[in-house]
């Protein structure tokens, strides 16, 4: 081994091997490059050859100048030079719309010799690979771009505030005496709730609609509550009763059951696998029950998809204050009645808590806001919010649409709210 290689840190073998490895992914790279950009008039520069000798370029230069990296930086110069004369060109010759995809490849393929040289070989890998899924998709991600609207990238901005910024700032102790639960369990779990929502928002506006029930289904994982409050209006709106959206509101609660396990997960391991069974068998019954109204609908009508619910993006900044403001009244309401009324306040709580928004309950009770109670009390008192709201859900499908078109699913969701309160009360 001659005293440079040694000096490096590389053997023959392992120089070998590593540039070996370099110049396959830029051959990689370079056959989807000229599959995708070659096919035009006025193809650019860069391909199966170029992108090679680039990372031999770029590798032989770090050689070179090892512990140095004056002449690789020189090369860099050199190449990004050549580079900006090739953009310039396009814009004088008006061939095409110049694009910056050329030159950020060609510099990627530069720096691929060194990155084999000083990194794991898996760091090459991906970067070569993320290269030729973006340079292959550049059709799709075109479309895409134009789908979305500039609201929507301002949400997912809003979204990466609340998870990558505040999250992390949030200090993890309670802040009052009133209750344990501390400010970063609150934004936990306003997180949860909002990236489960934001996820079924995102399907239910984007996805095509593909069968008369998937709308109910991204729905119920959204806010069954809201779910059937839509589809009951929808009902009262149509000339005749329509099986779609009467099943569509069972369908929905179905999903709300899975959609709690999910969440009490997040949280509380233990507490969800005791809520498995409870979950599983009125998931299953209201399943049937939907299944049994669709078997029985009428065959004489036509039956047309429910379509995309009018579902509102959940990232609000007004919505989040008021998720976190109730979320904390219910985390002092929980231990103050706790300790007053012990057990059955607390259930007494879990039903007043259904006619509202379940969640900021449920997660209390996850995260541990009411001491002394045993997982099994803690499940009963949310199968019992949950049956709470419901009755509530039945109370909307007769008063947002019609007693006439909408009297089975509110019988429906009454049926699966004493079933859910009889488990509660009987099992634990």
């Amino acid at each position: 081994m001659s005293p440079s290689l040694a000096l490096k840190g590389f053997t023959p073998l392992t120089l070998a091997t590593s540039l070996g490895l370099a110049l396959a992914m830029a051959v990689f790279v370079g056959l989807a490059f000229e599959g995708v950009y070659k096919r035009e008039p006025s193809a650019p520069p860069g391909g199966i050859r170029t992108f090679p000798l680039l990372t031999l370029l770029g590798a032989l230069l770090y050689l070179i100048g090892a512990p140095s990296l004056a002449p690789f930086l020189v090369g860099l110069a050199a190449v990004s030079v050549w580079l900006f004369g090739h953009v310039r060109g396009q814009y004088q010759r008006e061939t095409g719309r110049p694009t910056l995809v050329v030159p950020a490849v060609s510099l990627l393929t530069y720096a691929f010799g060194p990155t084999a040289l000083t990194q794991p070989s898996w760091v090459l890998v991906a970067a070569a690979v993320a290269a030729v899924l973006l340079v292959e998709s550049r059709s799709a991600l075109h479309r895409l771009a134009e789908r979305v609207s500039s609201d929507e990238v301002y949400t997912l901005g809003k979204f990466l505030i609340l998870v990558g910024i505040i999250l992390p700032l949030v200090p993890d102790h309670p802040v009052v005496s009133w209750t344990p639960i501390t400010p970063l369990q609150v934004w936990l779990a306003l997180v949860a709730v909002s990236s489960l929502s934001y996820l079924s928002y995102l399907l239910q506006r984007y996805l095509p609609s593909s069968g008369a029930l998937t709308p109910s289904i991204l729905g119920g994982a959204y806010s069954s509550t809201a779910t059937t409050v839509v589809l009951a209006r929808a009902q009262r709106d149509a000339v005749t009763e329509r099986p779609e959206l009467t099943v569509g509101m069972v369908v929905a609660t179905a999903v709300m059951y899975v959609r709690i396990d999910i969440v009490v997960a997040l949280f509380n391991r233990p507490l969800a696998l005791l809520l498995v069974p409870p979950s599983a068998v009125l998931f299953v019954l209201t399943g049937a029950i939907a299944g049994v109204l669709w078997w029985r609908r009428p065959r004489g009508g036509a039956t047309s998809a429910a379509g995309k619910l009018p579902v509102a993006n959940p990232l609000q900044l007004l919505a989040a204050v008021t998720f976190a403001a109730l979320f904390v009244a219910v985390a002092v309401a929980s231990s103050w009645v706790r300790t007053a009324f012990g057990r059955p306040g607390v259930f007494g709580l879990a039903a007043i808590s259904g006619v509202t928004d379940i969640d900021p309950f449920v997660l209390n009770l996850a995260q541990g806001s009411v001491a002394g109670m045993s997982l099994s009390s803690i499940a009963a008192a949310i199968l019992i919010a949950a049956s709470s709201n419901n009755v509530l859900k039945a109370f909307y499908a007769v008063s947002f649409g019609n007693l006439r078109t909408c009297r089975k699913p509110a019988l429906a969701l009454l049926a699966v709210a004493l079933v859910g309160v009889a488990i509660a009360l009987v099992f634990y």
